[in-house]
């Protein structure tokens, strides 16, 4: 089965008033476009366009009696378009979000609730591939060396100087963690905005990219501890094609641009600062890995003229891009999927003699029986069930 599938832009205030439209060809609404999800989240499933008039989540749970299908989706795909910084964030693993999910469940603690950390009991590893011409992200904690010699930078207020001595530990995560809970748990509003005003007025030339993010962190949430917390952070500056995997454990946040994002199906989130939303620091400092690590970028693996695949390893999910705007590419199917096109005008067809074709920002339900996929005069990123 080969099926069109729609949903509309979710309006976070971080959102983009431009970027999705830009994609899809149309006149911005004046309001900010965040998320467009595809997939069967009970949040914002998206709706089929097979003429029953049933969200993805309702197709799944009754579906036609000839078509086998799981009854829930391993994977959530978005557009993504980030207008300004989503809140700094962790996942936890399978296990941590299964004693997690269960002990909030056994203290009563409503699903809906402000303070609530469990929202379910999965984890949330993700991919993001970047569609504009540069997406800007911050992902895991910088070496602690470079670290220390930002800061060593900064001058010697006396918040500067208390936050160096956190970070002199000799273990590297040590000190990390002691900086980061000092940040989110002890330090006062005054000793932060005291850290931000050294980053915006001075330091090396070779953190500078940082200092000028420190800046805009500071317009959009002045004196949040999250600004200092992005200056451990690694500042990474992908490219259009380009892909990070954000794991459980690894602390990221999304700044600026324009990406498809695809993750296990889990609301799971920890913030750790550039938010008004609950932060519970204990619990977040349970589940990052504090170890220093370069960006995690995730390389495709070509499999076939015109096709590449981002694969992290992992059962929930894998992504396919298939680029075919002058040929054609084929995809064999790991499962059931979903298309979305980015670019062209692609016509999607399946083993069935199926077709549906597909305009930047529309998107396709494909039944695992319709393997091969052939994609015909666009760019388009397929979703699928993993390793």
């Amino acid at each position: 089965m080969l099926v069109a599938i729609s949903n509309t832009p979710r309006d976070y205030a971080w959102g983009s008033p431009t970027l999705i439209a830009d994609l899809e060809g149309r006149t911005p609404t004046g309001g900010p476009e965040a998320e467009i999800w595809f997939g069967d989240h009970p949040g914002s499933p998206a709706r089929m366009h097979d003429g029953s008039g049933l969200t993805l989540d309702q197709w799944l749970a009754d579906p036609p009696a000839h078509v086998d299908v799981p009854s829930r989706l391993p994977y959530l795909l978005k557009l993504l378009a980030a207008g300004a910084p989503l809140s700094i964030q962790v996942h936890p693993s399978k296990e941590q979000a299964v004693a997690g999910f269960a002990r909030e469940e056994a203290a009563g603690v409503p699903r809906d609730a402000g303070s609530r950390n469990y929202k379910d009991d999965n984890h949330k590893p993700e991919v993001i591939v970047a569609l504009s011409e540069q997406f800007t992200a911050l992902a895991g904690l910088r070496d602690i060396e470079a670290t220390r010699r930002l800061v060593g930078g900064l001058g010697d207020a006396p918040a500067v100087l208390a936050l160096r001595t956190h970070l002199a530990h000799d273990d590297a995560a040590a000190a990390l963690r002691a900086t980061i809970g000092w940040l989110l748990g002890e330090a006062d509003a005054a000793e932060i905005a005291e850290i931000v005003r050294a980053a915006a007025s001075g330091g090396s030339d070779e953190f500078a990219a940082e200092r000028e993010l420190a800046r805009s962190l500071n317009a959009a949430y002045p004196a949040d501890p999250g600004i200092v917390v992005a200056l451990l952070m690694n500042l990474v500056h992908l490219r259009r094609g380009e892909a990070i995997f954000v794991p459980a454990g690894v602390l990221h946040a999304y700044v600026a641009g324009l990406g498809v994002e695809i993750m296990a199906a889990s609301d799971n989130v920890l913030r750790g600062g550039l938010t008004l939303k609950h932060i519970d620091v204990s619990e977040l400092l349970s589940l990052v890995d504090f170890t220093p690590a370069a960006p995690p970028v995730l390389a495709p693996v070509g499999e076939g003229p015109g096709v590449e695949v981002f694969a992290p390893g992992i059962d929930d999910f894998a992504l396919a891009r298939l680029e075919a705007t002058d040929a054609t590419a084929r995809l064999d199917l790991r499962g059931i999927a979903i298309a979305l096109g980015v670019a062209g005008e692609a016509t999607l067809s399946g083993a069935s003699g199926a077709t549906v074709t597909l305009r930047p920002g529309q998107a396709a339900l494909v039944t695992a029986d319709e393997t091969p996929l052939t994609v015909r005069g666009g760019d388009v990123f397929v979703a699928t069930p993993g390793s």
